[in-house]
C-alpha cells in the first residue's frame, strides 16, 4: 500500500534509502521497484510523493542543503564573529559526515542513473551561503577582517572545507595530518588570510571547537 501524503515520515525516507542505495550500490540500484522494496511499499509512492525517479534524484538534493542548513542555524552568532565562523565550517563538515550520503548526491559526486542535474538543481543550495556571508561581514564590520567582499569569503571558507570533507569521505586523511588536525589549522589559515591576526584567529578558532559540543552536538542528536 502507498504512503500516505499525510505521513510525515514518507518522504525523507524515500529520500535517505535512494541517497544510500545510490550512494553503496552505484545508479543501478536506483529503480523504483528496488527503491519501494527496500522501504516496503509500492513503486506508486515514488509518483505521490515525487512524480516519479527525476522527482526523487531533485529531492534528494533539496534535502541534503536543507539538512545543511538546519546545521547551520544551529550555530548562535556571539560577540565573536570570527569563532561564529569557524563554527559555520564545523557545521558544513558535521553535516557532511551525519548525511555523507545525500551530501554525495548536493555536489554531483555520484552519478543520477541517467538523472542529470539542470542549472537551477546546482545553483540550488546557494540561500545556505547567506548565513555564512552575512556572518563574514560581521567580522569585517568588526575590523577582524580587512575590507573585501564579504561573499567572496563565504566561497572561500565553502571550498576550503568542502576540499577536506570530500578528502576526509573518501578516507584519504590519515594520523598525523587527520581531518581534526587539518581543519583546525585550515580554519586558522583562513581567518589570518582574510587579514585576522594569527593569535586572534586562534583563540577563535579554538573557542569554535568547544562550542562545537553545546551548539552543533545538540543539531546532530535531533536530526538522528
Amino acid at each position: 500500500m502507498s504512503p500516505r501524503r499525510s505521513d510525515p515520515t514518507a518522504r525523507p525516507t524515500l529520500v535517505d534509502i535512494a541517497a544510500r542505495l545510490l550512494a553503496e550500490e552505484g545508479p543501478q540500484a536506483l529503480s523504483a521497484r528496488r527503491i519501494a522494496s527496500e522501504v516496503g511499499t509500492s513503486t506508486m509512492a515514488l509518483y505521490t510523493h515525487f512524480n516519479g525517479m527525476r522527482g526523487l534524484v531533485r529531492a534528494m538534493v533539496h534535502e541534503g542543503f536543507t539538512r545543511l542548513q538546519h546545521y547551520f542555524t544551529g550555530v548562535e552568532f556571539s560577540d565573536d564573529p570570527v569563532s561564529d565562523l569557524a563554527l559555520l565550517g564545523r557545521a558544513y563538515r558535521c553535516n557532511a559526515l551525519a548525511n555523507p550520503h545525500l551530501y554525495a548526491v548536493m555536489f554531483g559526486g555520484s552519478s543520477l542513473a541517467g538523472f542529470s542535474l539542470d542549472e537551477e538543481d546546482r545553483q540550488y543550495g546557494r540561500y545556505t551561503l547567506a548565513g555564512v556571508a552575512e556572518c563574514a561581514a560581521r567580522c569585517i564590520e568588526a575590523g577582524r577582517f580587512h575590507a573585501q567582499d564579504a561573499e567572496l569569503v563565504a566561497h572561500q571558507m565553502w571550498s576550503a572545507v568542502h576540499g577536506l570533507v570530500v578528502l576526509e569521505l573518501g578516507g584519504y586523511l590519515t594520523e598525523p595530518w587527520d581531518a581534526d588536525r587539518l581543519l583546525e589549522a585550515q580554519l586558522v589559515g583562513l581567518m589570518v588570510g582574510v587579514g585576522d591576526l594569527r593569535e586572534s584567529a586562534t583563540g577563535s578558532v579554538a573557542e569554535s571547537a568547544r562550542r562545537l559540543q553545546e551548539e552543533l552536538v545538540p543539531v546532530a542528536d535531533d536530526s538522528a
